[in-house]
């Protein structure tokens, strides 16, 4: 016998467990497939691990220069194996965190593998000894441990995430040649990093690696880090990070890696059609991420896809119209917010289907078109809406604030580094279109923007609001009143 749910949901990470705990709050029976660990991508090789690492690597690099603070401190050192201790002790407090939530709002949860046999069943595998604690045990038993469940289903939500991609450069499968996964777990510190990759992933991990006093190289094939971000954002972060020691290369393309005889790796590239090279200890592939959709569908089940992800509707319906998906397994931008939000809305909309009242329109609970980008390098970015350029190509006629943060008082006691908050408004009606901030507490602040566009507020609306001081949030006021 099957079990019945009205929703089973392929996934445990910030789309998935949200859209969860929001269904059983809603009254659906609700079940929840994962085959690794409840969190996702977000929670154990993504947002938390990252971010731990980088808390440690900062405080690091701020104690060398605590001197001129007037805290003199001897025999600083940094100690990868306990930073990554650290790093999963949060993750396992965290991961204990979302386990009891989907107790406490009855959630079923099953560890294994989900598979669609057809728009109303799931097939879930999983090895039969619950000991088999890592997901690389798993693989290695499933060919001669599985029990298999069939579970049936009103509505099924996909939220499978995404992997590292690895572009298929010859000498990437050399030892030392990590994706941000294995990095994350690797208790070698590297003295010489050489990063493929200048987008978000590449800049944090450069950021981490040159606050502990490593070497590293950046190269990336565009015609400049952070290509998405607003120009002003990328040069500005260029100049921080070549301050610090870091060597970036743009429009540069790797062409191989080599080892050396004593172990070290030679990364191979051109660079304005020059043959170039860079000897380092390790190399990290960070090219971006693909849709996880292997294993998803059994034979005979199709579902309209994008270059390997998987196309929805406004509501999150994919071609299947009672299937669902949301996060980075489908198109558009691969952030955790940006999931949960996607998730939250596919959930409401079921809701909205089952109450079967045609007589009032949906209405998403959240705008899944604006969604805040954040870097969380030193100082840190945030974005959200129309940069000058995006609103230019768009034929909106707009008019550009900004304040430098160098003149903040919060920025000058605490030793920040240059930013500034530029602001994007109508020209006309003077409405916030969109922000782009680096600074301390941009991914923070950044909000405060996302809040003023979705309500339409203008400058002077903004500029009406009293903001405490010192802080650095004292910039907002100065931006919208430049």
């Amino acid at each position: 016998m099957a079990d019945k749910f009205d929703l089973v949901i392929i996934g445990g990470g910030p789309a998935g467990y949200e859209a969860a705990i929001e269904a059983a709050g809603k009254g659906m029976r609700t079940a929840l497939v994962e085959s690794r660990e409840l969190g996702g991508t977000c929670l154990n090789r993504g947002c938390i691990p990252t971010k731990t690492i980088l808390h440690s690597a900062q405080l690091y690099a701020r104690m060398q220069t605590a001197e001129a603070l007037g805290i003199h401190a001897d025999g600083i050192a940094c100690d990868m194996a306990k930073i990554q201790s650290r790093k999963d002790e949060v993750l396992g407090q965290l991961r204990g965190g979302i386990a009891m939530l989907m107790k406490k709002n009855k959630v079923t949860v099953y560890q294994g593998r989900g598979t669609i046999q057809n728009p109303h069943q799931i097939l879930v595998t999983a090895p039969r000894k619950a000991d088999y604690q890592t997901a690389e045990e798993q693989e290695i038993k499933a060919a001669d441990s599985l029990e298999q469940t069939v579970l049936q289903t009103d509505y099924i939500l996909i939220a499978t995430g995404s992997v590292p991609a690895v572009p298929p450069i010859p000498g990437s499968g050399l030892h030392d040649v990590q994706s941000s996964d294995g990095l994350l777990e690797s208790d070698r510190l590297y003295p010489r990093l050489t990063i493929v990759g200048g987008g978000v992933i590449g800049m944090e991990f450069a950021s981490i690696y040159s606050a502990l006093g490593c070497s590293v190289t950046v190269i990336e094939f565009l015609d400049r880090i952070l290509a998405n971000m607003d120009k002003e954002i990328s040069q500005n972060l260029k100049m921080i990070l070549k301050k610090r020691g870091v060597d970036i290369h743009t429009s540069a393309k790797v062409e191989q890696i080599t080892e050396q005889e004593d172990g070290s790796l030679v990364c191979h590239y051109t660079e304005k059609d020059e043959a170039k090279s860079v000897v380092s200890d390790g190399i990290l592939i960070a090219t971006g991420r693909r849709a996880n959709t292997e294993g998803l569908l059994a034979g005979g089940m199709e579902l309209a896809m994008d270059r390997g992800r998987i196309v929805v509707d406004e509501y999150g319906r994919t071609s299947e119209p009672n299937i669902y998906a949301a996060g980075d397994v489908t198109p558009g931008i691969q952030l955790a917010h940006a999931a949960t939000a996607q998730g939250l809305n596919a959930v409401a909309h079921m809701v909205y289907l089952k109450e079967a009242d045609i007589s009032r329109p949906f209405d998403a609970p959240f705008r899944a078109d604006l969604i805040p980008g954040c870097v969380y390098t030193n100082p840190e970015i945030g974005c959200i809406g129309l940069t000058q350029d995006e609103a230019k190509t768009a034929g909106i006629r707009v008019i550009t604030k900004k304040y430098p943060m160098s003149a903040n008082g919060k920025s000058l006691l605490s030793g920040q580094e240059r930013g500034f908050i530029k602001v994007v408004a109508q020209e006309d009606t003077h409405r916030i279109l969109g922000a782009q901030m680096m600074c301390a507490r941009a991914t923070d602040m950044i909000s405060e923007f996302g809040t003023a566009i979705v309500n339409g507020l203008t400058l002077e609306q903004m500029a009406a609001v009293v903001r405490p001081h010192p802080t650095f949030c004292e910039g907002i006021s100065e931006a919208v009143r430049a």
